[in-house]
């Protein structure tokens, strides 16, 4: 993010696109310009990347890099609410670059077209200040997972099956990584979803992107946030593991 010094002023259009949340306490026209100053990286565009696309734009996050490597089907539609009939056969990037475009033009959105991977992923945490996990596979997400740790950068991490969500927020050094969190992948299978229920889970991952860029509010970091059926929600305490592979004491040493 931009030091405070070197932001610019918001124009009259943004003073009033955003002055519903100018206007809260503490929030401020300085704070709407540190969120124009941040570049976050959207990491999938599907069920969880869509409600986290739609309301990053609208907060006014200046520049969403949104990587997703796959075609749009009609079984995505019920919960990847970006995407409609005539989207069927298209890049789900692409589609979510056009549509988030629609809804604030104020905001630079780029589309990569490209599977997060190993080899793939220096290129697409290049320049971003977080990262976004809204990933449908435990793979790319340890993908996601190291490039955050190695590169000190948040995570804000999301999954949902069926009617079930869990968030968490992972800050290298001061929480648990998601390897600590979740050791070895489930196994890879179809999961059922309920829209509303990414629809939930996206947008608690987006408060806690709001909270960490303006430095106000309890993130979820050493906590995960369990949701079931929409309303039933605890948390559980969440620790570093010492020997975690990626994380742990004497990761980085020689």
């Amino acid at each position: 993010m931009t030091d405070k010094e070197e932001l610019k002023e918001l124009t009259e259009r943004e003073e009033v696109r955003y002055g519903r949340q100018i206007m809260m306490e503490g929030f401020g026209e300085e704070n709407q310009k540190k969120l124009r100053s941040t570049t976050a990286l959207v990491a999938g565009a599907g069920g969880l990347g869509s409600p986290v696309s739609i309301y990053l734009a609208v907060a006014g996050v200046g520049r969403l890099r949104i990587v997703d490597n796959d075609e749009i089907e009609l079984s995505n539609l019920n919960r990847q609410i970006l995407y409609g009939d005539d989207d069927i056969g298209r890049n789900k990037a692409e589609v979510a670059k056009e549509k988030i475009g629609e809804i604030n033009k104020d905001i630079e959105v780029e589309s990569v077209k490209r599977k997060i991977s190993d080899r793939s992923i220096d290129g697409l945490v290049k320049e971003c200040d977080l990262i976004v996990d809204c990933m449908d596979s435990y793979r790319g997400r340890y993908v996601l997972n190291e490039a955050s740790v190695g590169r000190n950068i948040p995570m804000f991490h999301g999954a949902v099956r069926g009617m079930r969500g869990q968030v968490t927020t992972i800050i290298p050094g001061e929480t648990p990584c998601l390897r600590c969190i979740v050791p070895s992948p489930p196994p890879p299978e179809k999961s059922p979803v309920v829209g509303a229920t990414a629809g939930l889970i996206g947008a608690i991952q987006v408060h806690e992107v709001i909270k960490y860029i303006l430095e106000k509010g309890d993130l979820l970091k050493n906590r995960l946030l369990l949701i079931e059926g929409g309303t039933e929600i605890n948390e559980v305490e969440i620790h570093r593991n010492l020997e975690c592979e990626v994380c742990g004491e004497g990761q980085g040493s020689e």
